[in-house]
């Protein structure tokens, strides 16, 4: 089977990018399927994470302004080439299958170009806030525009099952994200807390702070730790916060690193207050290498993942008090935090790669012979 993955780029660290690596892999190496991924902002940089040397690169080279909305000017005018150039791609390719990985300005033609070709469109993040948000008449009629394209696409395919309340099209698939499982194990006799992820509002890192203020006088041996990068001055104002605790000492910024997971290998504790996450793959690294979680039970993915009080302790969204109460539990007990850990290492494996894309290949199949739009 021809299998064309389409996205935006793939040389920044991210989930999206994270995940195609290990799809595209799977199908090109374990399944000897001829698998292509199609880019239009790579630019010539060299993709972050480990692709197989069997897949299939172009890059169409339209090179939005990452910096501005797709509906600016200077990238709108960017469109007509867009188009022509994905409608050469795919008419040379000719794939069976067409995968929209990223969410950018193809998102809104796609499914005109090449009907032939089913198109599967996957959503990575929640669209709880995007429903219930109060907005002006323009993101009213843009958000009216989103669902009438989306019922152009043959599938689609999110990650829980709430997620799928929030799509009209008929056919909408439940897919996980796939668990890498491997040998690397957390060690969990240090003091120290980790959380990771951009550090933007949306990650509400600013209540893990206040969180660990109120228990750190007790455990003063103890760090938290942040690993991500910026995003728009978001750890300048968190560093503030920081200092008005008088925590510097036992709070600190680790930016980007190139692999995660031996990271978590040093930590006890992974940490997770997030305003909303749709399946985070943090907490599935977290779970495959023993690092127990206590996590917000934030809309609308973390509680797909764990197990509360079996591997995490999932905590009422917003709660500060008692996060901080099972947090101080976990810090102070060693032997539960090893208990977490052999049971979230024997659940993780309902996500083991070969599960999830078996997934993957049924949901091909269907789209396949249902009829090509």
């Amino acid at each position: 089977m021809k299998i064309l993955y389409l996205t935006d780029q793939v040389y920044l660290h991210g989930g999206i990018e994270k995940v195609l690596s290990q799809k595209a892999n799977y199908f090109a190496d374990s399944s000897g399927d001829e698998v292509f991924i199609v880019t239009y902002n790579q630019e010539g940089k060299t993709p972050v994470y480990d692709f197989s040397s069997k897949i299939i690169w172009e890059d169409l080279a339209i090179n939005y302004e990452i910096g501005k909305s797709y509906f600016h000017p200077k990238n709108l005018k960017k469109i007509p080439k867009h188009i022509s150039a994905l409608k050469d791609v795919l008419g040379k390719i000719n794939p069976d299958v067409v995968i929209s990985s990223s969410f950018g300005p193809d998102f809104y033609f796609l499914p005109y170009i090449r009907k032939n070709s089913p198109k599967i469109k996957e959503f990575h993040g929640s669209r709880y806030f995007y429903e219930k948000q109060e907005s002006g008449f323009k993101k009213r009629l843009l958000h009216l525009l989103n669902k009438i394209i989306e019922k152009k696409y043959t599938s689609i395919a999110v990650l829980n099952e709430d997620e799928q309340n929030f799509y009209t099209n008929d056919n909408i698939a439940v897919i996980p994200n796939p668990a890498e499982i491997s040998d690397k194990r957390a060690g969990l006799k240090s003091k120290k807390i980790m959380a990771a992820g951009r550090i933007s509002p949306v990650k509400n890192f600013g209540d893990l702070i206040e969180i660990f203020s109120k228990i750190s006088k007790d455990f003063p041996e103890w760090e938290l730790h942040f690993f991500g990068e910026d995003y728009l001055g978001t750890q300048q104002l968190l560093e503030h916060k920081i200092a008005e605790f008088g925590l510097q000492n036992q709070i600190k910024f680790k930016g980007n690193v190139p692999d995660l997971k031996s990271e978590m290998q040093n930590y006890s504790i992974y940490a997770m207050t997030s305003e909303t996450e749709c399946f985070p793959m943090v907490l599935l690294e977290s779970l495959s290498i023993g690092l127990p979680i206590i996590s917000y039970d934030c809309p609308t993915g973390p509680k797909y993942i764990v197990k509360n009080e079996e591997d995490s302790f999932l905590i009422p969204n917003k709660n500060l008090d008692i996060f901080t109460e099972k947090l101080k539990l976990l810090m102070e007990n060693e032997q539960l935090r090893q208990e977490l850990s052999k049971r979230g290492l024997e659940n993780v494996s309902r996500f083991e790669i070969n599960i999830v894309m078996k997934q993957w290949q049924n949901l091909f199949e269907k789209v396949s012979s249902s009829g090509k739009k």
